[in-house]
């Protein structure tokens, strides 16, 4: 297996200085497709989309298995598929298109930008009292450096609190991406719903992606499949959540990271700081935020990721990378970017197993990324 896995990384690798004659394309595209499926059917993954980004063509695009299994209906390269936390990488382009016009600082209280204390609107009363609020930032916020559960319903009580001072720890954070949410709504006075639409989705010319449903999505949908392989059907999420409510499809997410690895609509200093190491990342796993964001890895490998805006970056064999992930119970998705080879790989699953097999697929079309898959799926990777 690991033989084959080298040869389709040998052809991939040997394209990126020059193009390709159709031939040898077409013979690459089948070799990667092929090995994509005997993945998928060894570790029963039921649907998957693939996209290949090279030095700003999109030289790949591919589906795989099922958008419903149990009526027998293909996934197609056109197929709603739910982007889960994939949202965030392009809600903080949006944001950093907000702070190249000057309308958003980075290292301002979001106290400075909303019209009345965080704890006086409905859904942040439970922070009444603790003054900390007030250091959160923007880049704290989109860092995941705030000291927030990840979701507030996952705190035996349910209520939110500061588990750390802002800015001294990471752990991943809805709570925090919905925080700088309502501060663009509530303090900007902006839709960040047609703020997406119009600085990404348009921008990028992705005419079947919104952050909340859409009719027209209804007839060529992706429903979500478990671990164990239960079904579950597509949510139609009516609200807008800059953490993750983006409905999308892969040839949608091709054209968004082409766009975005290109810094399309961003300041050359603006994109660079989408993607620069912002915190560094010491713990011994992702999940759960609040159980592990103290801990560090005995083994020292995880010393070289950093949290950014768009998600992680490290420095890896070939230079910088970076990605972003999604992830719910039926859902898995990824993308990884290497800035010295100008190359994405943008994986959708609409069935939670495709985790599975996300570190061989990266390396046949990334190689080597020195990407710890085992901290964000432990449980998947053999810890």
């Amino acid at each position: 297996m690991r033989f084959a896995i080298l040869i389709v990384a040998a052809v991939l690798a040997s394209c990126v200085s020059s193009p390709l004659p159709a031939a040898e394309t077409r013979l690459r595209d089948e070799a990667l497709d092929s090995r994509i499926e005997a993945l998928m059917a060894r570790e029963q993954v039921v649907g998957m989309a693939v996209a290949v980004v090279e030095r700003g063509e999109i030289t790949h695009i591919g589906a795989y298995g099922y958008r419903n299994r149990e009526s027998a209906l293909p996934l197609e390269t056109d197929t709603i598929m739910y982007s889960a936390s994939v949202t965030k990488a392009a809600f903080a382009y949006m944001v950093m298109q907000l702070v190249d016009e000057g309308r958003l600082n980075l290292d301002r209280s979001i106290a400075d930008y909303l019209p009345r204390p965080l704890p006086e609107y409905e859904d942040y009363t439970d922070l009444a009292g603790d003054e900390r609020w007030r250091q959160l930032t923007p880049r704290i916020l989109l860092s995941h450096t705030s000291g927030l559960a990840n979701m507030r319903f996952l705190e035996e009580d349910r209520r939110l609190r500061f588990h750390f001072t802002p800015g001294e720890h990471y752990a991943y954070s809805n709570e925090g991406i919905w925080i700088l949410q309502t501060v663009l709504e509530e303090g900007l006075g902006l839709d960040v719903g047609a703020e997406m639409q119009t600085r990404v989705f348009d921008r990028f010319g992705m005419t079947r992606t919104s952050m909340q449903w859409r009719d027209d999505f209804g007839g060529n949908l992706a429903d979500g499949y478990s671990i164990d392989g239960t079904f579950e059907p597509h949510d139609r999420r009516d609200n807008v959540a800059a953490a993750g409510s983006m409905d999308t499809t892969i040839e949608d997410q091709a054209r968004m990271w082409r766009g975005m690895f290109s810094g399309e609509g961003l300041s050359p200093a603006a994109r660079a700081e989408w993607v620069s190491a912002q915190f560094q990342i010491r713990t011994v796993q992702k999940f759960p935020t609040i159980q592990f964001y103290n801990t560090t890895d005995p083994r020292g490998e995880v010393t070289n990721l950093s949290a950014s805006f768009v998600g992680e970056s490290w420095d890896g064999p070939n230079g910088r990378y970076f990605s972003k992930g999604g992830h719910n119970d039926w859902t898995g998705n990824l993308a990884i970017c290497a800035e010295g080879q100008q190359r994405c790989l943008v994986i959708l699953g609409n069935s939670v197993r495709a985790e599975v097999i996300f570190p061989e697929i990266a390396e046949m079309v990334l190689g080597e990324t020195g990407f710890p898959f085992w901290w964000i799926y432990p449980e998947l990777h053999g810890e």
